[in-house]
């Protein structure tokens, strides 16, 4: 058999996909590489997305928005003053965008106008936060990133 650039150009060929072929048979099966969707049930969350535009357009409308405010001793997040704290009901979700593992949900039940958030379940990076509530029949929902240290 003679060796010519045809044959050279078939064995790079199928060197390369063989190359290829390995690292993505790599990914998939190491757990190490995380490779799942933000969001479980992705299209059910997206169908959604007209009611969630206008819970979050009920709190861009509000005159005082909530506070999230990193402390010494944890998150404090800061409800509007004019509302009745014991009317507040909702969750506040906490997602942690490079690991899933460490998300988590608190309910909002509140006597006073702030709900904290301490630092013993927050490790320090990025946080997305998400809090979905409710007062007087209307729902409202305020998305907010911070950086613990």
């Amino acid at each position: 058999m003679k060796f010519n650039w045809g044959t050279g150009i078939v064995i790079a060929f199928g060197l390369f996909m063989t190359f290829i072929l390995y690292f993505v048979v790599e990914v998939q099966s190491n757990s190490k590489y995380d490779n799942d969707l933000v969001v479980d049930e992705y299209y059910k969350h997206d169908a959604r997305f007209g009611e969630e535009m206008k819970r979050t357009q009920n709190a861009q409308d509000l005159g005082e928005k909530p506070k999230v405010v990193v402390t010494q001793s944890g998150v404090q997040i800061i409800f509007p003053s004019a509302f009745v704290p014991n009317k507040i009901k909702g969750i506040v979700s906490l997602y942690r965008p490079s690991n899933k593992k460490l998300d988590f949900e608190i309910p909002i039940s509140i006597s006073e106008p702030t709900l904290l958030i301490p630092n013993k379940s927050l490790v320090g990076g990025r946080w997305d936060i998400n809090m979905e509530w409710q007062y007087d029949g209307k729902s409202y929902l305020t998305k907010e990133t911070i950086y613990i240290r």
